[in-house]
């Protein structure tokens, strides 16, 4: 075990490490810091603190960087997570409360989040498997296309366009209507059901259009929101190419991947009750992912559990980072709460 000391030495490397990305010295260290004692005393600190690998070097007179377990025992023992400012929650709020449906919701959350945090941020779309269907429109485009536009209860939008060639709008209308009937009010695994017959409501002239329609809406039935992704603030990552050194290829390409992404957020969403997970460098299960570390906290919606968090480079704040993502999820909980 460490003593306070040398914890504290510790916490000024990360903390001058994370602000000028350079190694750090134990003149440095003393000068800054006030830690009343030596610059012998704290080489002597950080000897032992990397002879019990919490930190490292690059070249023998070079100063010294922090390890992935150096920045895990910061995260778990030193770290004050820092409270947004009066303003900074305000900003939140005014930037949320003019969100319109789901996709707005989402949109507006990981670009907040990305404009604040400096990384990338990712969200899992809500898990909206108790909304029900508001509302089905179809729209005729042209005389070969028509428009699907379907609207939950949770303000979600889908849209299909089909190709319908020679249809009416007189058929337009009767289908409108009979899909609003059925779907309305139900959920969509209880639509699906519902819609088997419909088919054979039409005569064999209208019958294959009619199976078209059908088809798309299913098609947008059969879609889990959940199933998404959204990721904003990429360009952040060029910041860093330095410390990620020849990795950002393959984090690039990851962050393009829905599966990788979902996969990343579930595994950390799942890790018990705590509010935050924090993933650093070699922890992270994805090899394509362990140059960086990842902050997610899960946030609640009417379907369950869904997650949002950010993805950088180890040296990130992570006092700041970890304060900005747990009050935006839990923002986005109450106002989908609230919705």
């Amino acid at each position: 075990m460490l003593d306070d000391r040398k914890l504290d030495v510790l916490k000024a490397i990360v903390t001058d490490y994370v602000s000028s990305k350079e190694p750090v010295g134990s003149k440095a260290l003393v000068e800054r810091h006030g830690l009343r004692v030596s610059p012998a005393t704290v080489r002597n600190d950080m000897a032992v603190l990397e002879e019990e690998g919490y930190i490292t070097h690059l070249h023998t007179s070079a100063g010294r960087i922090p390890t992935d377990k150096g920045y895990r025992l910061f995260v778990d023992r030193i770290a004050t997570v820092k409270p947004l400012s009066g303003p900074e929650r305000r900003a939140i709020m005014s930037f949320m409360n003019g969100a319109v449906d789901i996709d707005d919701i989402v949109t507006r959350t990981v670009r907040l989040l990305a404009q604040i945090t400096h990384q990338v941020a990712i969200m899992q779309y809500p898990m909206v498997s108790s909304s029900t269907i508001r509302h089905l429109e179809l729209v005729g485009l042209s005389t070969d296309r028509v428009l699907i536009v379907l609207i939950t209860s949770s303000g979600a939008v889908e849209q299909r366009t089909l190709e319908l060639p020679g249809h009416t709008d007189e058929l337009l209308t009767r289908l409108r209507n009979r899909l609003n009937q059925i779907l309305i009010g139900r959920t969509p695994a209880e639509a699906v059901d519902l819609l088997a017959g419909l088919i054979d409501e039409f005569g064999p002239t209208d019958r294959p259009r009619a199976a078209s329609v059908t088809a798309g809406v299913l098609e947008i039935l059969a879609t889990d929101p959940s199933a998404r992704v959204m990721v904003a603030g990429v360009p952040n990552l060029t910041r860093y190419v330095p410390d990620l050194q020849t990795s950002i290829q393959p984090v690039l390409e990851a962050l393009e991947e829905q599966v990788v992404l979902l996969r990343l957020l579930g595994d950390a969403t799942a890790e018990g009750p705590g509010d935050l997970t924090v993933r650093i460098g070699s922890e992270n299960a994805d090899e394509n992912f362990q140059s960086t570390s990842l902050v997610v906290s899960a946030y609640r919606d009417d379907g369950g559990r869904s997650g949002l968090g950010v993805v950088g480079p180890t040296l990130m704040d992570y006092p700041s980072t970890m304060a900005a993502v747990r009050a935006i999820a839990r923002y986005v909980g109450r106002f989908l709460a609230e919705g």
